[in-house]
């Protein structure tokens, strides 16, 4: 752990974020998590996601089908585990986020599948 992100992380924070791990489903702050407001970066503080469009994708973790601001959320392709997916990362800072998917509900079709680890939840008052 030697980025500027070490000590403000916890280590699941951190292993997550900035290691690129995924926390198990159904067992993470987020998931089922029906409160209105936003989701941030954990690391950074970028403004990533809003609970308006936040949906129960029944996959046990946090799933959008789309982004505050599409500049806001990168992509990179990942091939690990022997599959081709896509992988979601804070465009400021490079966290980890989770996967996009192509398997979501109108309007956009997608399903950013996030991982809470990665994500700083604020309610809007």
């Amino acid at each position: 752990m030697n980025d500027e992100y070490a000590d403000k992380l916890t280590p699941e924070q951190y292993r997550v974020a900035r290691e690129g791990g995924t926390e198990p489903p159904f067992r993470n702050a987020y998931w089922d998590n029906k409160k209105l407001g936003r989701y941030h970066c954990v690391a950074c503080g970028e403004l990533l996601f809003d609970s308006a469009t936040k949906y129960d994708s029944g996959t046990g973790w946090p799933s959008f089908y789309a982004p505050v601001e599409e500049k806001s959320v990168g992509e990179i392709v990942d091939r690990s585990h022997g599959v081709v997916r896509t992988e979601s990362v804070c465009a400021k800072c490079g966290s980890h986020l989770g996967h996009v998917f192509e398997d979501g509900p109108a309007p956009t079709g997608l399903r950013y599948c996030m991982n809470s680890a990665s994500l700083d939840f604020k309610p809007t008052e």
